[in-house]
C-alpha cells in the first residue's frame, strides 16, 4: 500500500481556452496542498512560498499532460534554500521537497516575503516529462530572478518556445500555516494579431498578486476573465498531494545497493536503519533482520 494522501480541501484546477484556441487558460487553487506539505516538511515561511509556488506551477504543467504522463520540476538555484522538487501528473496528484526547510530571509517589504534571496539568482529550472516513450523529454534554462513566476515564463519561452505569462502566489500567516496558494498560467499560440498580443500583456501587467484575488475569495475563472475575458473552461480537476512511495519500493531500492552495501548496513553498530522519504517524511524502518531478509532475496 503506497502513502498517497488525499488532501480534502477545495484545491482544484480549471483549463481553457481564448481567442478562437490562441490562447491556452490555466488557474489553480494549491492552498491544502502547499499546507499540507509546509506541515510534513516544517518549512519556514519564506521557504514555503518558495516550495509553493514551484509545486503551484507544476500542478498546472502536469494539467498540460495526458493519461499516464508525469513531470519533474527542478528548482536547482545558488540560494540557501538548496534544490526544490515537484512532482505531478496529469490527474492532479502533485507532491514536493525543499533540500533545506528551515530558511527565512527578512521580507523585502510588509508581507512580501523575499523569495528570491532564498531561490538564489544564480542556477537553473529543469523540467523532466515522462511522455511513456523510450527516453524522458527534458528541458532546462537559467535562473533570472529567483522569483520561480519568472524564471518559469523564461523557461517557457527558452526552452519550449512558447510565449506564457506565469503568476504563483502564496500567503502565509502569522503562525506559518498556509492562508491562500494559488496561481496561473497563460499561453500564446500561434496566430494572434499585435493587438490581442498587447491587450493581454496590458491586462497581466495591471494583474493584482494572485494571493490578493484568492484571498479576497475570487473564483479562478474570474481570475483568467481578468487577463483573457472570453476564456471558455474546457474542464477542471481536483489537486491533491500524493506520494507512492511505500515500504515494497523502498526493500527494492535497498535491494538494488547490492549484498556488499547491505551487509555493510546490516553489521553497521545501529540496531535499526531508518530510510525517509523526501517528498512526504513516511519513516520506514529496518531492523538487522529485515536486512538479511533482503540479502536473502538477492539469491532467489
Amino acid at each position: 500500500m503506497d502513502n498517497s494522501v488525499n488532501t480534502t480541501t477545495q484545491d482544484h484546477l480549471i483549463r481553457g481556452i481564448a481567442l478562437d484556441g490562441k490562447v491556452r487558460a490555466f488557474a489553480v487553487r494549491t492552498t491544502g496542498l502547499v499546507e499540507e506539505l509546509r506541515r510534513r516538511h516544517d518549512t519556514f515561511p519564506t521557504t514555503t512560498a518558495a516550495l509553493g509556488r514551484t509545486v503551484t506551477a507544476a500542478a498546472m504543467m502536469g494539467a498540460m499532460l495526458k493519461g499516464d504522463e508525469k513531470l519533474t520540476v527542478q528548482v536547482k538555484g545558488d540560494g540557501p534554500i538548496g534544490q526544490i522538487i515537484a512532482d505531478a501528473n496529469a490527474k492532479g496528484e502533485v507532491r514536493g521537497t525543499v533540500k533545506n526547510p528551515h530558511v527565512q530571509t527578512p521580507s523585502k517589504r510588509k508581507g512580501k516575503m523575499d523569495v528570491a534571496a532564498a531561490v538564489g539568482t544564480t542556477g537553473f529550472i529543469h523540467v523532466t516529462k515522462d511522455l511513456g516513450l523510450k527516453e524522458p523529454y527534458s528541458g532546462s534554462s537559467p535562473i533570472i530572478s529567483g522569483e520561480i513566476a519568472e524564471d518559469l515564463t523564461y523557461y517557457f519561452a527558452v526552452s519550449e518556445q512558447t510565449p506564457s505569462a506565469v503568476g504563483l502566489g502564496v500567503l502565509v500567516n502569522e503562525d506559518n500555516s498556509v492562508i491562500v496558494a494559488g496561481g496561473f498560467i497563460i499561453q500564446l499560440m500561434p496566430g494572434l494579431s499585435d493587438e490581442e498580443i498587447s491587450a493581454i500583456e496590458q491586462s497581466i501587467g495591471r494583474f493584482p498578486p494572485v494571493t490578493s484575488l484568492l484571498d479576497q475569495g475570487m473564483e479562478l475563472e474570474e481570475m483568467l476573465r481578468w487577463i483573457v475575458p472570453d476564456v471558455k473552461i474546457l474542464d477542471e480537476m481536483d489537486i491533491v498531494f500524493a506520494c507512492h512511495c511505500s515500504r515494497e519500493r523502498v526493500e527494492r531500492t535497498l535491494i538494488s545497493l547490492g549484498r556488499k552495501e547491505l551487509e555493510e548496513i546490516r553489521d553497521s553498530s545501529h540496531e535499526e536503519e531508518e530510510v525517509i522519504c523526501d517528498f512526504c517524511n513516511e519513516v520506514y524502518k529496518f531492523s538487522r533482520e529485515d536486512i538479511s531478509e533482503l540479502i536473502t532475496r538477492l539469491d532467489q
